[in-house]
């Protein structure tokens, strides 16, 4: 079933709906179950055979991760979430893009972030899951210190490092890498076809390397 085909029946265009609502409810149950530290509630919202690392696969390693990271970098956590952009590859499989603006407590120090999901949704057994989620970061900064120039990803107690938030998206450095010229109109690419927005904008980058800790 690809989006050409579907959906094409209003039974299908009502599936479509509810999906969208789901799925969006999964980036919000994704926020609140890591700032409230229920973990449980955490990995039971990613894909049951969900990848944790190179060769470690399941909720249980996925768990053992997730709590290193929550308790030994943050005291406490608040995501807020942004606009979020969802297209179907099928009517089970479907891709997506939501900002995030978090707040954590780091011992002294008190870190704001702004970043972005790209993230693989499957819906297995009627119910939709996070098949990958890849975190890409704009900066990390102390609320008093403003994240001006490079290197903006500034933990306490760590060297700066590059975030990843522009990486999937060609246009960023192709707009910074030529200036258009003013004696003539540019040209103007046709629309994304429908379910392909974030196909056509990510252009077939590939995945970033991410350090998330």
């Amino acid at each position: 079933m690809t989006t050409n085909t579907w959906p094409a029946t209003l039974e299908e265009r009502i599936d479509r709906l509810e999906s969208l609502d789901a799925i969006r409810q999964l980036a919000g149950k994704y926020s609140l179950s890591l700032d409230m530290r229920d973990m449980d509630a955490h990995v039971n919202l990613f894909a049951p055979d969900i990848r944790v690392g190179k060769e470690k696969v399941g909720r249980a390693h996925f768990k053992a991760w997730q709590d290193s990271t929550l308790r030994d970098q943050f005291t406490g956590t608040s995501h807020h979430l942004g606009q979020h952009i969802i297209e179907f590859v099928d009517a089970d499989h479907a891709t997506g893009v939501v900002y995030s603006k978090n707040e954590h407590e780091c011992g002294p120090e008190w870190v704001i972030m702004q970043m972005l999901y790209w993230d693989d949704y499957e819906r297995i057994d009627g119910q939709w899951y996070f098949r990958r989620r890849l975190p890409c970061y704009w900066y990390a900064t102390d609320l008093n210190k403003p994240p001006i120039g490079d290197m903006k990803m500034r933990w306490p107690g760590r060297e700066p490092y590059w975030g990843t938030f522009h990486d999937l998206f060609p246009s960023w450095r192709e707009f910074w890498a030529q200036r258009p010229d003013k004696d003539s109109l540019p040209e103007v690419a046709a629309p994304a076809p429908l379910e392909q927005f974030l196909k056509t904008i990510r252009r077939g980058t590939p995945a970033p390397r991410i350090r998330v800790r």
